[in-house]
């Protein structure tokens, strides 16, 4: 990222704290840092994954995912923006029956005045 890029830089300052926030697993910090159209794209179900809109099916996905997955963790590799869009190379880890698991992917972020538009989700394997 060009530090002569203050767009770019503000876009990857909103996905920082949104991913900061995901991992205290805290929803209401997480929406309040998306926008009232958000739209998230799941990895699942194969091959396409689900897309929710809105506040409401966003929020409640969040809910129901960190509720069925208590040790979910996203670890950066690697974020970069340009201009309103951030890439977020990722390693997610969770723990299901006792037995830690991971799997590496990428989110594609659009922020909009300040808040995540858009979370496109898409994972190795």
């Amino acid at each position: 990222m060009s530090v002569a890029d203050p767009t770019a830089a503000a876009t990857l300052a909103v996905v920082d704290r949104f991913n900061e926030a995901f991992n205290r697993h805290d929803v209401p910090s997480v929406m309040a840092l998306m926008t009232d159209d958000c739209v998230f794209d799941n990895t699942r179900p194969v091959p396409d994954g689900e897309r929710y809109v809105g506040q409401a099916r966003v929020t409640e996905f969040w809910r129901q995912f960190f509720a069925r997955s208590p040790a979910a963790r996203f670890e950066t590799e690697e974020a970069f923006a340009a201009g309103d869009r951030c890439v977020v190379l990722w390693t997610y880890h969770w723990v299901r029956d006792g037995q830690p698991g991971r799997v590496r992917g990428v989110d594609v972020f659009r922020v909009r005045d300040g808040k995540v538009a858009e979370k496109f989700s898409y994972v190795k394997g």
